[in-house]
């Protein structure tokens, strides 16, 4: 089956409501190009507004959704997944179990303290785990990538569209799919829209998902004001990456 095929078979530049493992489960095998996403972090995480993060005060998803997420990924393809420093272990364990092989770890540099203890939490982090051997890009990006502080309008663990848009750029091309199994606010979506490549994004919290829907709507918008405008650029990528990579302008 190629891969037109299999796509047409997926629900594609839309987001899906439910429980990712399941939603997965659905979808056919080696039918996404590249994965992003920011999972629950296993720390029963609590924000000043009170608002929680489904699932994140347990484990037992962690390992089905890795093998879901290995599963539905095309081989000699990369996923990047954020990941708490306090339970690498587990993540670790999960991805290796899902069949995964770590290839490379990015440090997102921030300018604000998240929390203070021993040190002054100022970094976040994420592996580069590959499916097979996937080729080399001809331009690798940094392992240590500014973070510019998001709002956390829509998601208490909301990461910026500018930190994400280069990665999407560097491991996909035009008109691929980039699969985020816990979409939360949904930058891994924004960013792969205005990159020009096709999302496919999972919540099942009944609020995130809400949030993320109309944000989605949102930039769908602007790029179609953007595609009507006689100045708008051939690309999606030339109107909005430059300017993603400054300030976080092509989203909330």
């Amino acid at each position: 089956m190629n891969t037109n095929t299999i796509q047409q078979q997926l629900p594609v530049n839309t987001i899906l409501h439910g429980d990712c493992i399941e939603k997965m489960h659905e979808m056919p095998a080696n039918s996404v190009d590249f994965i992003l996403t920011d999972p629950p972090y296993l720390v029963n995480y609590r924000d000043r507004d009170g608002r929680t993060i489904p699932n994140d005060a347990k484990a037992d998803w962690l390992k089905p959704a890795m093998r879901e997420a290995y599963r539905v990924l095309k081989m000699n393809r990369v996923a990047i997944m954020f990941y708490s420093w306090t339970k690498v272990d587990m993540f670790f364990d999960a991805w290796k179990d899902a069949g995964f092989q770590p290839v490379g770890h990015i440090v997102f540099r921030k300018t604000y303290s998240s929390k203070a203890r021993f040190l002054s939490y100022r970094h976040e982090q994420a592996y580069l785990l590959a499916k097979g051997r996937p080729p080399l890009p001809k331009q690798p990006l940094a392992d240590v990538i500014d973070m510019p502080y998001s709002g956390n309008k829509l998601h208490p663990t909301q990461k910026p569209v500018a930190a994400l848009a280069p990665l999407v750029h560097s491991f996909t091309l035009p008109g691929e799919l980039v699969l985020d199994p816990f979409a939360g606010s949904c930058s891994s979506c924004a960013a792969a829209l205005l990159t020009g490549r096709k999302y496919l994004g999972i919540e099942m919290d009944d609020a995130y998902y809400a949030n993320a829907s109309a944000r989605m709507s949102r930039v769908n918008e602007r790029i179609s004001t953007r595609r009507s405008s006689s100045s708008f650029p051939r690309s999606i990528h030339d109107a909005c990456v430059p300017s993603l990579l400054k300030a976080n302008h092509c989203s909330e």
